[in-house]
């Protein structure tokens, strides 16, 4: 036993944590239990029998016999307790001896994660869905040459859908849940059970038949039919509890064959419009290739052709992607996908290897934002240097970044794996942005969408990009406790940007989505930002694509939710399937490095942002209002009407101006599905009732307070005359009684308590005389409060440096503005106390 305990037991007067202790184990029936609680069976004495109590008398000689309920012998059996190795506490440490002085373990972070001594958590799947073995794992690679877009000759192909009515079907899944259905419960490795083989049986070497397969991570093919010797019909899987949102794909083909040309053609396209007919590609991933050649995924396909399909249901119609292709090798392992994909266990892998870096994780911390549906984790990574005294910390303002609310467009992936590969290196402009910044990133935001391979939508059959402001926390948990974090943060400090990255179906290039500002004295200042991205990167990034206006459809998106709550700069960065159509990348498609290099663009252009000249932030608002004169001219030409811009500038709504970013199935919400809008109704009339019920209450004290306020009238209005002309008098002392002192007639004060005689009141009036030192104290400082109210404000940094020229993108990448940097200097840690100023623009 341990002698501090030894001395404890002989006290007359018990230890507080010894005493809280022993009443928390008799709480969860370490000491005593009830005998007749316990049935006298089989199970019912196995679990006795292995009570953490039983084992102790056990050990100290006793009878199977419950200890008897007495104060001494219960201290005695806790103290035995945490003598024993297999039921020792594991908060408590002990020192060399193991038995002397144990003391409480410092406690962990609550949302500590990715502890480097423990595997990675396996993704979890719906019940219903059937996952292989197999790690599926590519590399990443970038051509050395550029990949240009097809270009159509015109006499592709056409060919007609047949079904499985003339063809074969050599792979279908058939425990697919679908709309009406709703998701239940999850677990690591999907459906219990043998896993079904789906493919069919090879009749022998000379069998040329392809083995498809999709049930891997972010996999989706549905059903595939074998129409010729070498051409099939695919059919893709809708989004899970859905009927709706076919667009990615990704899926392994087997046992192919060099000299033959395949086709194949997607029969259930829902988008009328698509990236394919102006030249895009699919992407093909070859295993020798990648075992023998370090060759990753690389634009492939001729033929290609996006069309209506001829079958027509009376629905929805459906559009067909067909293409062929030729195999590099025989029997190859072989990929197919829309894009580049990355998957939840990649985010993972990169997470992980940030969390065993020493220097990263002093300035990267990873956190559990919350689970998903499924039980997935959504992390959360607060990037910042740390700061050296509090006024410093205060005075950093915030960026959040996110991507994959679209589990389908891994494009946001990429472009935010090169932001963090950027912001967590060494270069003297990144430590710069770590000391002025709080970066906020949620890299994943819809994990389970992203592992069973959704294109639009989470395990609630919806769209989360529309429901930003539900009320449904246990349904949309991933939006609900990140709109939470974002007002928590904004009670904190100012959050300069938002940005939600996206992929693109419809449009070449990258661009931004923004907000309109209404107050006319920061007029365009929301498109300084993207503006100068595209100076950044002219090649990748247009700005006459973006777009600024606030539909009534995307009120439950992220940027307008988050415009709304005050963050003025607020965007979803939309990154094309395809590629760009600008400079010198012309007609070829984006790489893996073409994306991540746009993630260091989006840090270079904070900085040119943030940069304390305001030449390039004065010079862009010029640039904008002359192309904003441009676009209004041409809007009033095409109307055969005359402007007189001069003296109408504030008369004009840009909204008018600009075009839809609509167009698409997917920029509708669905809106909720039964189960989940009865739960939201019933949530709405709660609250509804609450308001109205406070309402009542409170409209029944203002009334209770009236009668009591008449009826004290009338006591004194019939009190003896003297009486009553005496406390008249007491009250004429005090005119803050009176709504107006000068009217002479007598209005009592509205008080908690009217009965107040002349003692009551020359006290109060003693108690609450204000001391003029206090008075002194708190003048200067509502003062300074009113003068930090103005437009911009100004944080402590250093200036901007120079980046190391082997971390720039390729030459011929920067604009032609004049990029002014201050000279590099070594960062000290200890002169960071204090900054020259750097001006942020923003708004009040």
């Amino acid at each position: 036993m341990f002698p501090a305990l030894e001395t404890h037991l002989k006290q007359t007067i018990p230890d507080p944590y010894e005493d809280f202790m022993y009443r928390h184990l008799q709480y969860y029936g370490y000491f005593k239990a009830q005998r007749g609680s316990l049935p006298n069976s089989a199970t019912h004495q196995h679990i006795r029998k292995n009570n953490p109590q039983y084992l102790l008398h056990r050990s100290l000689g006793g009878k199977d016999d419950l200890i008897p309920d007495t104060l001494q012998k219960e201290k005695l059996l806790y103290s035995r307790m945490l003598s024993l190795p297999h039921l020792r506490s594991r908060q408590l440490l002990y020192d060399e001896l193991d038995e002397v002085n144990p003391r409480l373990r410092e406690p962990q972070e609550l949302f500590s994660i990715l502890s480097t001594k423990r595997p990675l958590p396996a993704p979890r799947w719906p019940i219903e869905c059937e996952v292989i073995k197999e790690n599926i794992h590519h590399i990443e690679w970038a051509p050395p040459q550029p990949e240009y877009f097809y270009q159509p000759r015109g006499n592709e192909k056409v060919p007609e859908i047949v079904g499985e009515k003339k063809g074969t079907v050599v792979y279908q899944l058939d425990s697919v849940p679908t709309e009406g259905s709703y998701f239940t419960s999850s677990r690591v490795g999907g459906k219990q059970g043998i896993i079904k083989e789906l493919a069919v049986t090879l009749q022998g070497p000379e069998d040329n038949t392809l083995l498809f397969e999709s049930r891997f991570e972010s996999g989706n093919l549905q059903k595939a039919v074998r129409v010729d010797t070498y051409e099939y019909e695919l059919t893709l899987r809708t989004d899970l509890y859905t009927n709706k949102h076919t667009q990615w794909f990704y899926f392994r083909v087997q046992n192919t064959r060099k000299d033959a040309t395949y086709r194949f053609t997607i029969v259930n396209l829902l988008k009328p419009k698509s990236l394919y007919t102006v030249g895009m590609k699919p992407l093909l991933y070859s295993q020798m290739d990648a075992n023998t050649r370090n060759i990753g995924w690389r634009r492939e396909g001729n033929e290609i052709k996006y069309y209506k399909n001829n079958t027509d249901d009376g629905q929805q119609p459906f559009y067909c992607l067909t293409w062929t292709i030729q195999f590099p090798y025989d029997q190859d392992t072989c990929f197919f996908a829309h894009f580049y994909p990355y998957t939840y266990t990649d985010l993972q892998c990169y997470l992980l290897s940030v969390a065993n870096n020493p220097i990263q994780s002093q300035f990267c911390k990873l956190q559990t934002l919350c689970r998903s549906l499924a039980g997935n984790t959504v992390y959360l990574l607060t990037i910042t240097n740390p700061s050296q005294t509090p006024q410093e910390a205060a005075a950093k303002k915030a960026v959040v970044l996110s991507a994959r609310v679209h589990p389908g467009e891994s494009n946001g992936s990429w472009v935010m794996k090169g932001f963090l590969d950027f912001i967590l290196s060494n270069s003297p402009d990144a430590q710069l942005l770590r000391d002025i910044f709080v970066f906020k990133v949620l890299p994943m935001l819809n994990p389970d969408g992203v592992i069973v391979g959704n294109y639009r939508c989470s395990l609630a059959g919806r769209d989360l990009n529309r429901h930003y402001k539900t009320i449904l926390k246990e349904s949309f948990p991933c939006i609900w406790y990140t709109r939470n974090m974002i007002k928590r943060l904004l009670e904190e400090r100012e959050v300069l940007l938002y940005c939600d990255f996206h992929g693109h179906s419809r449009k070449n290039n990258i661009f931004l989505y923004g907000c309109n500002n209404n107050n006319r004295k920061y007029w365009l200042h929301e498109r300084v930002f993207p503006l100068m991205l595209s100076k950044n990167a002219p090649d990748k990034f247009s700005f006459h694509s973006c777009n600024f206006k606030v539909q009534k459809c995307k009120e439950g998106t992220g940027r307008v939710v988050m415009w709304r709550m005050g963050i003025l700069n607020s965007y979803t960065m939309e990154s094309t399937f395809g590629g760009s159509t600008l400079g010198s990348k012309r007609d070829t498609h984006f790489t893996i490095e073409d994306l991540k290099s746009l993630g260091y663009h989006v840090c270079d252009t904070l900085l040119d942002f943030c940069d304390p000249d305001q030449t390039k932030f004065t010079q862009c608002l010029a640039e904008l209002k002359e192309l904003l004169r441009q676009e209004i001219h041409k809007k009033f030409h095409e109307l055969g009407q005359d402007v007189d811009l001069e003296e109408s500038w504030s008369d004009i709504s840009l909204s008018d101006i600009e075009s839809s970013t609509s167009g698409s199935d997917s920029s509708l919400s669905d809106g909720l599905p039964v189960h989940l809008a009865n739960i939201a109704d019933e949530l709405t009339q709660k609250k509804k009732m609450f308001k109205k019920k406070k309402k009542k209450s409170l409209q029944t004290r203002k009334q209770r307070n009236e009668q009591y306020q008449k009826k004290n009238l009338m006591w004194k209005l019939t009190e003896d005359t003297s009486e009553r002309a005496g406390f008249a008098s007491t009250l004429q002392n005090h005119p803050a009684f009176f709504r107006n002192s000068e009217n002479s007639s007598f209005l009592p004060m509205r008080s908690e308590n009217p009965r107040l005689n002349e003692t009551n009141l020359n006290r109060r009036d003693k108690d609450t005389s204000l001391d003029p030192s206090m008075a002194t104290l708190i003048l200067p400082k509502n003062k300074g409060r009113m003068q930090n109210k103005k437009p911009g404000f100004t944080v402590s940094c250093s200036p901007k440096r120079t980046i190391n020229s082997s971390q720039e993108p390729a030459p011929g990448m920067k604009p032609n503005w004049p990029r002014s940097r201050y000279p590099a200097t070594k960062r000290d840690c200890a002169a960071m106390a204090a900054y020259p100023s750097l001006h942020i623009y923003t708004y009040p």
